[in-house]
């Protein structure tokens, strides 16, 4: 199957895109985390901080701090039992942690580059398991880290670098193909949790897409068969943090060159399955998807879209909202049946989607030295009894605070037509967003890494809106099993937009779900 097939397959026939007769070994599960072993370990502070408000400015950065950090945005949170099946009496044990994740089951890893007192300077691996940091590489690496990244940015003003990686297995053995859509959207809801904790902890970090892979897996001494590097994400105390406008490097730098200047390093690592099957799509895709040059970064110039015809709706001007992230963190998960029909004012959906574009915007490497003034990504939305507002279909306009009406009439229906099972009763759902990108990825010129950065994108703009729901004491879920096709037509995206749907997200009030929760907070 060509690449082109096989991204076409992922998106808009699903079905197409896994072997049919594909059945899921549950007794040979990989842990939902990494565990390294017979390395030096950095117990990290149990003692999380129970609320995260605004934070006012710069705070100082310690190990103790990099720990609540680290917890709060990948950290196992709470303990889940539930039925294996619908006709069986075993319990399918599970940790949960703050971000979404497709089934729960986490392929994204975290590791850290840090400098700062108490600590050895290196590269390590956030254990989430025993919440601890595990010494891979021992030593000052940011001459390393700068040259892979381009010299985007200035490294000594940082006091650490997070790398988001992707665990191939750790979906696939459930999902087969279809994780590689996946493993992109979970690494994007990761970002979009770790963004915003490292406001409320007065850091300032930006986002890297495009990296000299090989140079970055080396260095945390990946192997790019079973794992591989996402993005890099840059951590400063300094709020005036910023991408450069361009390189001060004498020449490209590639992969091959880098990797000479450190040794490989091939930790031993534990993932409890016995039988680890081959993805070769999922390798091909992420071999593709490689930068083995500065040579080849990008900025990104976005295109303009067609305007729609329609009504236009002014959204009221509301405040920004003020929340603690801890609290809504704790009251996030995503309902399926215990969705309830309720009132949404048009205060609500104003402070839903204001918040959740307005908190998306951040520092990245696609963009330059300027934030992103235009989003890559964007909301469209069917409504059915909000407030004054006409049900009907519409896309949000950021820039004006506004609705712009596609399609009037209640769309409840349809949206259930096209799921392919039936979780949830959309006759309960008051607000099904959507989250639409460019069909083409930007290919021309991100090639293949555009299909991931387009879903690491939508990932994180998903985690704002499930947080501002939260907030605003509704909820959300996360779906990827509905008909691509059917909503593009419905937002009339299919023709000259050339946009489609990634990922779609009922949002609405809810009634506590009959469950056994148990904290894993100290």
């Amino acid at each position: 199957m060509s690449l082109e097939t096989f991204l076409h397959n992922l998106h808009f026939e699903i079905e197409k895109a896994s072997p049919s007769d594909w059945e899921v070994d549950w007794d040979d599960a990989p842990l939902t985390y990494k565990l390294y072993r017979d390395l030096p370990v950095f117990p990290l502070s149990l003692e999380v901080p129970l609320t995260l408000e605004e934070c006012s400015g710069p705070s100082k950065q310690d190990l103790e701090g990099i720990g609540h950090f680290l917890w709060y945005a990948y950290g196992l949170t709470q303990v889940s039992q539930v039925p294996r099946s619908s006709e069986s009496e075993d319990l399918m044990q599970s940790f949960r942690r703050f971000p979404a994740s497709g089934g729960a089951l986490y392929p994204s890893e975290l590791y850290v580059y840090l400098k700062m007192e108490g600590l050895p300077a290196g590269v390590y691996h956030y254990d989430a398991a025993h919440h601890r940091l595990v010494l891979l590489r021992e030593g000052n690496f940011d001459s390393y880290v700068t040259k892979a990244l381009g010299e985007t940015f200035d490294m000594s003003a940082c006091f650490g670098t997070v790398f988001v990686s992707t665990m191939f297995w750790k979906n696939f053995y459930k999902y087969n193909n279809f994780s590689y859509r996946l493993q992109g959207l979970d690494a994007g809801v990761l970002l979009g949790q770790l963004l915003e904790v490292a406001k409320r902890f007065g850091i300032a970090a930006g986002v890297c897409f495009q990296f000299l892979d090989r140079a970055i897996n080396r260095l945390l001494g990946l192997s790019e068969e079973e794992e591989s590097t996402y993005a890099v994400i840059p951590l400063s105390a300094e709020p005036s943090f910023k991408f450069r406008e361009e390189s001060s490097m004498d020449g490209p730098v590639t992969s091959t060159e880098l990797c000479r200047e450190l040794p490989d390093i091939q930790p031993e690592h534990y993932v409890r399955s016995q039988r680890i099957r081959e993805f070769p799509m999922l390798t091909r895709m992420n071999e593709a998807s490689m930068i083995e040059s500065t040579q080849s970064f990008r900025r990104i110039n976005l295109k303009n879209g067609a305007e729609f015809e329609g009504q236009i709706v002014a959204l009221p001007i509301v405040k920004r909202l003020s929340y603690d992230l801890a609290s809504v963190c704790r009251k996030r998960f995503s309902p399926e049946m215990d969705f309830i029909l309720g009132k949404v004012s048009q205060w609500q959906l104003a402070a839903l989607l204001q918040e959740a574009t307005a908190s998306f915007s951040y520092r990245n490497d696609l963009d330059g030295i300027n934030d992103n003034n235009e989003h890559r990504v964007s909301l469209y939305a069917c409504l059915y009894n909000v407030e004054d507002i006409q049900d009907g279909a519409y896309h949000y306009d950021w820039t004006t605070h506004s609705l712009r009406q596609i399609q009037s009439g209640d769309h409840r229906l349809r949206l259930q037509y096209g799921m392919s099972l039936d979780i949830m009763n959309f006759q309960q759902v008051p607000i099904c967003i959507h989250v639409v990108g460019e069909r083409d990825y930007s290919k021309t010129q991100l090639g293949y890494r555009g299909y991931r950065i387009k879903q690491m994108e939508a990932g994180m703009l998903v985690q704002k809106l499930l947080l501002a729901s939260s907030a605003l004491g509704m909820n959300g879920h996360p779906l990827l099993g509905f008909d691509v096709n059917m909503c593009d037509e419905l937002y009339k995206i299919d023709g000259t937009q050339r946009k489609t749907s990634l990922i779609q997200i009922p949002i609405g009030h809810y009634q506590d779900r009959p469950w056994l929760k148990g904290s894993l907070h100290s």
